[in-house]
C-alpha cells in the first residue's frame, strides 16, 4: 500500500453520520440528567464532532467513536446507564449496520469490531423488548 491515506471506509454508508448525532446527543443528555429533549446545542456539538471524524479522521478514530456509542447504547440496554430506550435502539441499528457492512472492505475493520457486534445484537434484542418495538422489518 501506498503512503495515503486509505478513504475506503467514507463510502461505506451515509446513516451513521447523519443519524448518530441527534440519538447519541440524546444519549448523553440522559445520561446527565438533561430533560429528555435533546437540547439544540448538544446535537449540534456531536454534529460537529462526527463532522470532524469524518473530514479529518481516520478509519481507527472512527471505529474508536462508533465503539464509544456502543458503549452508551449497550450501557442503556443492561439497565447501567440511564437513557432514552429508543435513542438508544436507533444508534444501536445504524452502528449495527455499519459494522456488518465492514465484511465487504479490506482491512481489520470486520474484525476488529466482532465483539462490538455481539454486544449489539443482544443490546438490540433487549431494547426492542424494552421498547416494544419487536423484530425490524
Amino acid at each position: 500500500m501506498s503512503g495515503r491515506r486509505r478513504l475506503d471506509w467514507l463510502g461505506l454508508t451515509p446513516e451513521p453520520e447523519r443519524e448518530l448525532p441527534t440519538a447519541v446527543a440524546a444519549l448523553r443528555a440522559s445520561s446527565r440528567g438533561t430533560p429528555s429533549k435533546v437540547p439544540q446545542e448538544l446535537a449540534a456539538t456531536e454534529r460537529r464532532r462526527v463532522e470532524r471524524l469524518v473530514l479529518r479522521g481516520s478509519r481507527h478514530s472512527w471505529l474508536r467513536y462508533l465503539a464509544e456509542v456502543t458503549e452508551l447504547v449497550t450501557g442503556v440496554a443492561a439497565g447501567s446507564r440511564t437513557g432514552d430506550p429508543a435513542a438508544a435502539l436507533h444508534a444501536a441499528e445504524v452502528v449495527l449496520d455499519h459494522h456488518r457492512m465492514l465484511i465487504g472492505l479490506p482491512g481489520p475493520g470486520y474484525g476488529r469490531t466482532a465483539q462490538d457486534r455481539t454486544a449489539l445484537e443482544s443490546a438490540v434484542r433487549a431494547l426492542r423488548s424494552h421498547t416494544g418495538t419487536g423484530a425490524r422489518p
